[in-house]
């Protein structure tokens, strides 16, 4: 095969990728950087305009939660490097649920700065033995992998990053595995309560998906009801969204350079109308497709 053959057969398969109906999401990524901010205390933000990534100071290593979209390693890298954190502080990795678009910098934090990886017992399953799953958003590398998970995350278990104790839960849904998570911020005397739930989309409950693998009863949007149930009178003032959509991230931080001495992001109601909207959205998917 000549020189030109191989190059004309890679814009081709260039082509293909972009032809993908998610290809958006990955292709041209920097146009969706944000410039990353605080959110209160030791709480930031380092994601882009569609996937959310955040950090905490535990005051022993940086705490990071989802490592952003399939190529999103320069952005991430950048975004904490411009907050004044260096990226090798970060210490530990908790992955919402075990898609690839928010593992995409996992494997790089890894394998160049040892960063520890957590994901949802179910899901780090998944990747041993389903790993087709985890990668239901195509990828626009065809080197992009699976990252080695280093600690599975059990219901009920509490774990300390630092000077960080988190609470999690397995809150089966959007995946099996799918993790909620509760701890402590502070900024100066000042303490709020976080409450990350890790992922709400219904793409994985649409009937054709459930039975392609091997829910024929579409067991799973009960049990997704039942997480949303069991989450949604959490004690949280700060509801940290998994893609930016959740918590209207991007008008929020708007808000706030706007000068406005309120924090839009300190809200004792968002959590549990988010879950509880959901909860009705879910059951009017299953009324309608039943």
């Amino acid at each position: 095969m000549s020189i030109k053959s191989e190059y004309e057969n890679y814009i081709k398969r260039q082509n293909i990728l972009l032809s993908k109906p998610l290809s958006h999401f990955w292709s041209n990524q920097e146009e969706r950087y944000v410039k990353p901010f605080q959110i209160y205390g030791n709480l930031y933000y380092v994601g882009d305009s569609w996937v959310c990534v955040h950090i905490v100071d535990t005051g022993d290593g940086l705490l990071m939660f989802d490592a952003g979209n399939c190529g999103a390693e320069a952005m991430l890298v950048h975004a904490i490097w411009e907050l004044g954190f260096n990226p090798a502080d970060v210490k530990w990795l908790i992955l919402s649920h075990g898609h690839v678009d928010h593992f995409g910098a996992a494997r790089f934090f890894r394998r160049m700065f040892g960063t520890q990886i957590y994901l949802g017992e179910p899901d780090a399953r998944m990747f041993r033995e389903e790993p087709h799953l985890s990668m239901i958003q195509e990828s626009g590398n065809c080197m992009d992998t699976l990252v080695p998970i280093d600690k599975v995350i059990h219901d009920q278990e509490v774990l300390q990053f630092g000077n960080i104790e988190v609470l999690f839960y397995l809150v089966p849904g959007h995946t099996k595995g799918c993790i909620s998570c509760f701890f402590d911020v502070t900024d100066g005397m000042d303490k709020r309560r976080v409450g990350y739930y890790g992922g709400f989309g219904f793409n994985t409950l649409q009937k054709e998906y459930l039975i392609e693998i091997g829910d024929t009863s579409y067991e799973m949007r009960n049990l997704y009801l039942k997480s949303l149930e069991r989450m949604k009178n959490m004690n949280v003032d700060i509801f940290m969204g998994n893609h930016t959509a959740n918590v209207d991230l991007l008008n929020k931080r708007q808000e706030m350079l706007s000068g406005s001495e309120h924090n839009p992001f300190i809200d004792k109601k968002a959590w549990k109308k988010y879950l509880s909207d959901k909860q009705n959205e879910l059951l009017e998917l299953i009324a309608k497709t039943n």
